[in-house]
């Protein structure tokens, strides 16, 4: 068997794999399964020689299940590597590299959050509540790693921030999640289209100057159970029962 640099899938025997031609795969003797979750670790022992990535794919989406490589390429790397982060100009360099993960996440959560009041337009009877909104779907879809359509970059922020109001609405404002849903291709798809569909129609009621009651509509009584104080309560709830 020829040792290269594969990526194969996994299989119900931790040790065998699928090669991308069909081929059942075991590691050669003396290699080494190194798990995930060091990007730089796993980078350097690719780069040091053979090695075969296990991925896992489930739908759209692709887990790393580990890198194996000769069990003396992965003790090489990590003393390298260890040596390495132990000096001064790691820990500053690694201070530094924070700090600016940190503000760069400040900023997008900042902008999101003006992008989600953007695309809601709520009007002036409405303004407070929708930006309670927008804070609460900026606060739920943002986070780094949260895998949410705020953190793609295959659409744009605008699109970003239209697709997570909606999807926020359905979790939060919809029977979605104790909804039973048939097993066939494509009906939760035409399901979450019609669900899609009722949000934008309660969006569109708040960028009009109708009053309605906070019972009846399903986004006021979200907001406003949700904010709990973030959002002077009383306030929004004012705004949710002006009578016509």
């Amino acid at each position: 068997m020829s040792v290269a640099s594969l990526v194969l899938a996994p299989t119900s025997d931790p040790r065998v794999f699928v090669a991308p031609d069909g081929r059942r795969l075991s590691p050669p003797d003396g290699w080494a399964c190194l798990p995930p979750g060091d990007a730089t670790f796993t980078r350097r022992v690719k780069q040091a020689g053979p090695s075969w990535a296990v991925i896992e794919k489930k739908g759209r989406k692709a887990f790393s299940r580990g890198l194996w490589a000769p069990r003396e390429t992965i003790a090489a790397v990590r003393s390298a590597l260890e040596a390495e982060r132990a000096t001064e100009a790691y820990a500053a360099k690694r201070t530094k590299d924070v700090a600016r993960r940190e503000q760069a996440q400040a900023d997008y959560v900042v902008a999101f959050e003006g992008e989600v009041e953007t695309f809601l337009a709520f009007s002036t009877e409405w303004r407070e509540l929708g930006r309670a909104l927008a804070r609460l779907v900026a606060a739920h879809a943002t986070p780094v790693g949260s895998g949410t359509v705020a953190r793609t970059k295959r659409i744009e922020i605008d699109e970003r921030a239209e697709a997570a109001v909606i999807a926020w609405m359905r979790h939060q404002t919809t029977a979605y999640d104790r909804m039973t849903i048939a097993r066939v291709k494509g009906r939760r798809r035409e399901v979450r289209r019609e669900l899609a569909e009722l949000s934008r129609a309660v969006l569109d009621l708040h960028r009009k100057d109708v009053p309605h009651g906070i019972a009846a509509c399903p986004l006021c009584t979200a907001v406003v159970s949700l904010v709990r104080g973030s959002t002077p309560r009383a306030e929004l709830e004012r705004a949710s029962v002006r009578a016509p």
